[in-house]
């Protein structure tokens, strides 16, 4: 952790004030990279498939993310030091807000043109004139108003992505309409009708592609529509209290994504957002929805919060760095500027609300969640261990296009918050980094590809299971059962050419988290903590472990990822068990650990049970015994 990160963690996090003072230090490393008239922020050169100016009008707005709500707040109480720091921001993003949409201003934002990511952006700067009108907008000339309302309402003119794109335009005409300005009924509609259109039940939604349910339905579609709800009741009272109602019943399965000190599973595409992914539980709050008790939204935010505090996310000067755990470029997606993380900033909505707010005057209070929780509309079965600090989804049947690494973001076994995943940076093993997933080569060509979509997929109180193709001549159905924290691998493999398989266990850290050990030499893990055996390989250490057991005929490699490639930790081998397989039907069964407790050397110690009877495996674990039975692979 850095001193940044240090000085911040100081905070007790508890109070109103108390977050404000943790926005304002995440936010100060800012004030010298804005434009000369505040309308863009400029942080780095990394590059986007949007274009540099867009980027930087990006880093601009999403600060309002969390700005818009403190400037809504009553910061009349906060010390005297707090609010002229508060009434500095205000001026920059006055002033920023007006040379941005003045086209005679050498930082005009441009032109709005179909798809654009400005739209993106527009939706921070909508919700804030809507929340804080009294700081950001009545204090602005008409001309000022005409020209931030003409630059907004290019949007109605343009074609968005259908997506929870579409709540972008929800949400600035909603503030058209409160300021009393010219809005497009007609799209407001629209979208509404097209996010309705989206809704699946049981308050889940997708997001534009019916196999993808991901942060997106709580940090985006979910976000929005809570803060549409709040803003809107006079106007759409009916369309207000379904979208709270939804909002209530996703908030249960929601938090079994998350573990008893806040950390969440990492799982699909966008994780650079970080404690953004926490942001619907401040939503919750701002619309006093009373889904959940004030004690557990609280203590799910400031956990959330916490945990991503205390890891290294921020560079030497305190600016937000793309990537999850650590800086990571690899695992990020193309519209990933260096602006683009402070959409984390979402999670601060919640200073929106004044000091009496039961959210602010709930004493935090961990909530009890099922060990295990099928989850059908998401497509996961989530389990968690006794104390509920290691938290594992099962998936099955989740898919992404064209954003980055999208099979090992949706389409690997289990997803961890302890262990994170890995994303490739090639084909070959070991920078393929093939964690939690069977992947598959032409024999002897070290060229590996892991599942990418799904013939069929099924999930239950017991198992996953897909059906996919590896390629053309190369069919697999796996089954996946849990028993936590170890689960059961069983893959039914017909190949008409011969194949090199390996099936990855979890990647585990070579060394403690970003800390140099004393005497130690490099620091990097010993050999006695590699534990070898003919049917089994663990990776034993005191951080962490992981290993797996197989009864197949094969071998055992404990694969050294290519670094950077995990996206909790730098450095990290995997356990991992690797056959040839001549053409034919083969059905290949592991079992794989990863544990984090003082207990995982009892845990090691006692894999599961299993027997093949053909066509039917039985495995007991404890006093739990479940029977799979497997399909041909036609």
């Amino acid at each position: 952790m850095n001193t940044f990160c240090m000085e911040i963690m100081e905070n007790t996090m508890k109070t109103r004030q108390d977050l404000v003072d943790v926005f304002l230090q995440i936010c100060r490393p800012l004030k010298e990279h804005y434009s000369r008239f505040g309308s863009m922020l400029y942080l780095g050169n990394t590059g986007v498939n949007y274009g540099e100016k867009p980027s930087r009008m990006e880093g601009f707005a999403r600060v309002l993310w969390g700005l818009g709500p403190l400037l809504a707040g009553d910061n009349s109480t906060l010390p005297k030091a707090t609010q002229t720091e508060i009434e500095d921001w205000l001026e920059l993003y006055r002033t920023g807000l007006i040379s941005g949409t003045d086209p005679k201003s050498p930082e005009y934002w441009g032109d709005v043109v179909d798809y654009d990511q400005k739209m993106v952006e527009m939706a921070p700067i909508a919700v804030a004139l809507s929340i804080a009108p009294d700081k950001l907008w009545e204090p602005l000339t008409t001309v000022q108003q005409t020209n931030i309302h003409t630059w907004l309402k290019q949007i109605n003119d343009k074609a968005v992505w259908d997506n929870n794109w579409r709540l972008f335009r929800v949400l600035v005409n909603s503030m058209f309409r409160l300021r009393g300005l010219p809005f497009s009924k007609e799209k407001l509609e629209d979208d509404l009708q097209f996010i309705e259109n989206s809704y699946i039940g049981d308050g889940w939604y997708f997001d534009g592609n019916l196999g993808q349910m991901d942060y997106y339905v709580p940090f985006a579609i979910q976000f929005y529509a809570l803060i549409y709800a709040k803003l809107m009741k006079e106007f759409d009272p009916e369309r207000a209290s379904r979208f709270e109602a939804r909002a209530a019943s996703f908030a249960k399965d929601f938090l079994c994504w998350f573990a008893t000190d806040g950390s969440e599973i990492p799982f699909g595409r966008s994780l650079t957002y970080r404690f953004a992914h926490s942001a619907f539980f401040s939503a919750l709050a701002y619309d006093r929805n009373e889904a959940l008790p004030w004690g557990e939204v609280k203590s799910v935010v400031m956990g959330n919060l916490r945990t991503w505090l205390s890891r290294p996310i921020f560079d030497a000067e305190g600016i937000l760095t793309i990537g999850y755990g650590y800086p990571n470029l690899i695992m990020s997606e193309r519209y990933n500027g260096p602006g683009s993380p402070y959409w984390a900033l979402k999670l601060f909505l919640f200073l929106a609300l004044d000091e009496k707010h039961p959210f602010w005057k709930a004493e935090e209070k961990v909530p009890k969640l099922p060990f295990q929780v099928l989850q059908e509309k998401n497509h996961m079965l989530i389990s968690r261990n006794v104390d509920g600090a290691h938290v594992m989804a099962f998936v099955a049947g989740q898919h992404c296009h064209n954003h980055g690494n999208c099979a090992a973001k949706y389409e690997k076994f289990v997803y961890s918050n302890r262990f994170g995943f890995s994303v490739s940076r090639g084909n070959a093993l070991e920078d393929g980094a093939f964690d939690n997933t069977l992947a598959v080569s032409p024999a002897g060509e070290n060229f590996y590809r892991m599942r990418y979509g799904a013939e069929a997929f099924a999930v239950t109180e017991d198992y996953t299971y897909t059906k996919y193709k590896i390629s053309s001549r190369v069919r697999i159905e796996s089954y996946i059962v849990p028993f936590m924290p170890w689960h059961v691998r069983i893959h039914v493999i017909h190949n008409e050419e011969a194949v090199d398989i390996a099936d990855g266990a979890f990647s585990v850290s070579t060394q403690p988290e970003f800390t140099v050990v004393p005497g130690r030499g490099s620091g990097w893990y010993s050999e006695e903590q590699v534990i070898r055996t003919e049917q089994s390989l663990f990776a034993a250490f005191p951080w962490g472990t992981s290993g797996i057991v197989s009864q197949n005929s094969g071998v055992f490699e404990l694969v050294d990822a290519f670094a950077n490639t995990n996206l909790f930790f730098n450095s990290t081998v995997i356990p991992t068990f690797k056959a040839q397989l001549q053409p034919g039907r083969h059905v290949i069964i592991t079992a794989i650990l990863g544990d984090v407790s003082e207990q995982a050397d009892k845990f090691r110690g006692n894999p599961p049970l299993v027997k093949d009877f053909g066509e039917r495996v039985q495995i007991t674990y404890g006093e739990v015994q479940k029977e799979i039975v497997y399909k041909k692979n036609e």
